[in-house]
């Protein structure tokens, strides 16, 4: 269907909130598929991450940025405030998510960051978790008094619940403008970039509780030949004793982790993958600009 110019929206969709709220499995669900990394564990998310979703006369950019750190002062940590901070000095519209009946002094404070004039839309996320739906009632007045927020829709990201009437809010923001991507465009990051972030998703997932956030992720070598995509990365530790917890007894642990990332990253490309893992010791890595630049982190 051909549609004028005069007749498009478009924008940036910032998605904001404390870590592990569900922002980035709320950008997945949107665009229809898997872009931004998930696991159970807070701050998963390091950079930004655009998802492009074209429905009828409008695009939505989203942007899935990192959760506001509010506890931890590295060079990472810094790089991932500025992140969401550069983020909402260009964007059309902000929408922060909750989980439900849960509004603490975390989540004040990435309200308090916002800049002055900016209402967002709060999306209230894990709804599903709610029984009965009734108990959503005195919380939704209580967010409603602060008077902070452009609407304020209960969703399950998850269960893709009430996203309609979140598209339908945000739609009701975006400026008159022509699209800035094509039509099915669904990202504008390249597949080096998820190589690596669907690697250091398994290291999130499979790894104990604190070793994924001493871990990183650099790709060495990506080539195409033919259908297959050939895949050459080092996962970075920041201690000695931390690189045979990464590989594991015979190295069984580390296969598991390239077996999980190559299945995922087979299907987002629609190819074959062979995908080769190395560990390697690199001391302060998180709080060395250099080594992070060279990973994407803005500075």
């Amino acid at each position: 269907m051909s549609i004028s110019p005069e007749e498009q929206r478009c924008g940036t969709v910032a998605i904001i909130g404390r870590p592990n709220v569900g922002k980035s499995t709320l950008i997945n669900h949107l665009v229809g598929q898997k872009l931004s990394i998930t696991s159970r564990k807070p701050q998963t998310t390091r950079h930004r991450i655009k998802g492009i979703l074209t429905q009828d006369h409008a695009q939505f950019v989203f942007v899935d940025t990192p959760g506001v750190q509010t506890k931890h002062a590295n060079a990472l940590h810094r790089a991932m405030n500025r992140s969401v901070l550069t983020t909402l000095a260009d964007t059309d519209v902000v929408v922060m998510v909750i989980e439900a009946l849960k509004f603490n002094t975390d989540d004040q404070l990435v309200l308090d960051r916002l800049p002055a004039g900016i209402e967002p839309i709060l999306a209230i996320n894990k709804i599903d978790r709610v029984h009965p739906r009734e108990r959503l009632l005195p919380f939704l007045a209580q967010m409603g008094a602060l008077n902070r927020f452009s609407a304020i829709v209960p969703i399950s990201a998850q269960k893709e619940t009430q996203l309609a009437p979140l598209l339908g809010e945000i739609r009701l923001q975006l400026p008159l403008a022509e699209w800035m991507y094509e039509e099915d465009d669904v990202t504008d990051a390249n597949e080096r970039f998820f190589a690596a972030e669907f690697i250091r998703e398994q290291l999130f997932r499979l790894l104990g509780d604190e070793l994924p956030y001493a871990v990183t992720v650099s790709i060495e070598s990506f080539t195409i030949e033919g259908t297959m995509r050939r895949i050459q990365a080092v996962i970075l530790v920041d201690q000695d004793n931390q690189k045979p917890i990464v590989i594991g007894r015979d190295g069984e642990k580390l296969k598991e982790i390239g077996q999980r990332a190559r299945l995922d990253l087979e299907k987002l490309f629609g190819s074959k993958v062979f995908l080769e893992l190395w560990v390697k010791v690199k001391g302060g890595w998180a709080d060395d600009e250099r080594v992070l630049k060279s990973l994407g982190h803005e500075f």
